[in-house]
């Protein structure tokens, strides 16, 4: 009896959530539902971080590295094997990144416990992946080289097998087919990786597709077929929509048809879902797309990642009311969003070729996404096509992001060389020149240390500007407003009136009320000086936050209730409030901290007899 050909399974965790919405869970959430995953038994690996995972936590406040080293720490310990996704010339992120930076990321990635990488490049050029391989692997790390998948007449089994010969011949340990936006077709793949098979038996191919066209499954059942070793797969309650199809139902469908596969431990499967949805009605659903969520044949045609469907959708919306702002104007029939839906993915089709036909994945898919709107928003107002291009995009036209798989069109050539632009087909790392020495030296200025294994330097140099705003503070003050804001909207579209929604978005929160009748004095520090209570700031259990003083110019101390961070603050500096007013909220946090002050009594006399001194002199 033949033995039955062995399929693993990767937990895409991180791109569930990226397929889904803007944020990934902190790091405190991801240390909680790692040990749950484990449990369920059916995972040899688990995507954990890449792509655009480090930098949304930078924009929600939250630091990157303390992220990835939570969730890798408990799959090392499990042996159970971590994933990232990278872009190749452009790391972590959407534009080219300098050689060091790239060597650095490497190194980084795998002293936080990260086994491997998954290198893909937007245009599939070697040139942009081979090094990608060896900086890999002088790290430490297995190198996954990639193929995107995509359907064009330039993508053909021939096109891909041969990319792969020369990424496995370059060293790639193994092979992925990143069908990114799902519209490889069934046969076509299995034709691909039986081909792949054919010429190099022992490597190891993993295939990752999404579920928005609705091909998927029956790819995945035809890869195996021909020979393909791990599938990535999802999980409820993000699974299926435009993100992955789910675990159980693939384990099920090969199971039937022969494949050793792994059994998945349902009650540890109910606990992952249920924390996943703790996380999602807690914060990360104000940030989710409701559209994500479902399949769309639409899809097939345009050939665009689902994942982008939710920002496409967005910036349709904004073109939208422009246009029809202009065919008012001009007394001519207003456009559904269905009608513009459709004329954009029409020039979607239109465009792609035109430009040599990039895999639809990020960031091309965006550049052809913002030329193709772009276009339908010019063309309906009376200016043509081509108007505008912006200059990441005139990068990729040019040569300078990699070598296009197709021809470019002779109307986009002749634009070209009336702006004055020069093609390229060198090497484009040469047009990024080096760059850790100069994020070095903003450390040293701003007295920032590297961090541990210099991961620190690395996020500075990997996301300089989303760095900045996280160490400033900014990053965490705009996301607790964007997060305010979300539920403030949602509430607002089930009916809530003003003052229902603020009592509402206080639920869960304690009221911090005023000692007595006098003037609110705001002071976070009262030793340091005045500064005034801010949302999100956090406070311990009898911590002083300010004073309130009477009439005859006694002060009585402002002290918080309870550990937690401050969700509203509705008494400004210098206003006069009556003894119970309700002056700010806070949120508890589960453990309760004491503020250190208040261990001594003596201390703390003798640091209210300096506030008063201080506060006497001003007056």
């Amino acid at each position: 009896m033949a033995q039955k050909k062995k399929i693993a399974f990767s937990l895409k965790y991180r791109d569930m959530w990226q397929s889904s919405g803007k944020f990934q869970p902190t790091a405190k959430e991801l240390a909680e539902v790692a040990p749950l995953i484990i449990e369920m038994g059916c995972f040899s690996r688990v995507e954990t971080n890449g792509g655009a995972f480090e930098q949304v936590q930078l924009m929600a406040g939250n630091n990157p590295n303390e992220a990835v080293r939570a969730f890798t720490k408990p799959f090392n310990q499990a042996g159970i094997k971590t994933h990232l996704l990278d872009r190749a010339l452009n790391g972590l992120r959407m534009y080219p990144v300098p050689k060091d930076v790239r060597q650095l990321f490497y190194k980084v990635k795998h002293a936080q416990g990260v086994d491997i990488t998954r290198i893909f490049d937007g245009l599939n050029d070697p040139r942009n992946i081979i090094p990608s391989i060896q900086y890999a692997h002088d790290a430490g790390m297995t190198a996954q080289a990639t193929l995107c998948i995509t359907y064009s007449p330039v993508h053909t089994v021939e096109y891909y097998s041969k990319l792969a010969d020369e990424l496995i011949e370059a060293g790639a340990d193994e092979i992925c087919l990143k069908d990114m936006a799902g519209i490889g077709r069934p046969h076509f793949l299995g034709l691909l990786v039986r081909d792949i098979k054919a010429k190099h038996p022992n490597i190891t191919i993993e295939y990752h597709s999404h579920t928005g066209p609705g091909f998927a499954v029956a790819s995945i059942l035809e890869v195996c077929k021909a020979g393909c070793d791990i599938i990535d797969v999802g999980m409820e309650p993000l699974s299926w929509g435009k993100r992955h199809a789910d675990v159980i139902t693939i384990q099920e469908m090969l199971l039937d048809a022969g494949f050793d596969v792994p059994t998945i431990n349902m009650n540890a499967y109910m606990a992952v879902r249920s924390k996943t949805q703790e996380f999602i009605d807690n914060w990360l659903g104000y940030f989710i797309n409701e559209q994500n969520k479902e399949l769309s044949s639409l899809l097939i045609g345009c050939g665009l990642p689902g994942g982008m469907m939710g920002s496409m959708m967005a910036d349709l919306a904004g073109v939208h009311s422009g246009i029809n702002m202009y065919l008012r104007n001009k007394g001519e029939q207003e456009l559904s969003i269905d009608d513009l839906l459709v004329k954009l993915f029409d020039e979607v089709a239109y465009v792609w070729p035109r430009v040599g036909y990039p895999p639809l994945v990020t960031p091309f898919s965006q550049y052809v996404k913002n030329i193709a709107l772009m276009n339908v928003y010019n063309i309906i107002t009376g200016k043509g096509r081509w108007q505008a291009i912006d200059q990441n995009t005139w990068n990729m036209i040019l040569g300078k992001a990699g070598r296009l798989p197709g021809k470019l069109d002779k109307e986009i050539v002749s634009l070209a060389k009336e702006k004055g632009f020069e093609f390229s087909d060198a090497d484009p790392q040469q047009f990024y020149p080096d760059s850790l020495e100069e994020y070095r030296k903003e450390m040293d200025d701003n007295g920032w240390d590297y961090g541990k294994d210099d991961e620190e330097l690395f996020e500075l140099a990997m996301h300089d500007r989303q760095y900045r705003d996280y160490r400033s503070g900014v990053a965490k003050q705009r996301f607790e407003d964007d997060l305010s804001k979300a539920r403030a909207e949602r509430l607002a579209k089930k009916g809530f009136d003003e003052s229902e929604i603020k009592k509402a978005m206080r639920s869960g929160s304690i009221a911090l009320e005023a000692p007595e009748r006098g003037i609110l004095l705001w002071e976070v520090d009262p030793v340091a000086g005045s500064k005034s209570l801010s949302v999100g700031t956090e406070v311990a259990t009898g911590q002083p936050l300010g004073f309130v003083q009477n009439q005859f110019g006694q002060l009585t101390e402002v002290n918080s209730l309870t550990t937690g961070k401050v969700t509203e603050v509705t008494v400004p500096q210098g206003a006069v409030v009556s003894k119970g007013d309700a002056i700010a909220y806070i949120k508890p946090y589960e453990k309760e901290v004491l503020w250190p002050e208040y261990e001594s009594p003596l201390v703390k006399l003798e640091k209210e007899k300096t506030v008063r001194k201080r506060i006497t002199r001003k007056k």
